[in-house]
């Protein structure tokens, strides 16, 4: 993957993101800082979710833990346990923030 590529993708995927998170269920408050970093405030903690150009990656800290992703099978996929960003952030928001994100799926 090309940096211009993993720049393309990646912005579509913030998108998309800060998309979700404006139709969600549940109150959520979020930013995009400095340097490509989507901030999501939950009540009592905070999801970060970061990109690594170097790496043609996609970081999410969040209270469960620190979770990588890299396009592959036109998604992008943990690169430990291969599952789905949207969907794992979905998982993440429910049980950190009592916040459901909208089916992305059709």
């Amino acid at each position: 993957m090309t940096e211009s590529e993993f720049n393309q993708l990646s912005d579509t995927l913030f998108q998309t993101i800060e998309n979700l998170l404006e139709a969600a269920d549940g109150e959520v408050d979020f930013e995009l800082a400095a340097g490509n970093v989507l901030e999501i405030e939950c009540a009592d903690s905070k999801i970060v979710i970061n990109r690594q150009p170097a790496l043609h990656e996609i970081w999410v800290a969040a209270r469960s833990g620190g979770f990588h992703y890299r396009w592959q099978e036109n998604a992008w996929r943990n690169t430990r346990d291969g599952s789905e960003l949207l969907s794992s952030l979905a998982a993440i928001l429910k049980q950190q923030c009592q916040v459901t994100l909208p089916n992305q799926h059709p």
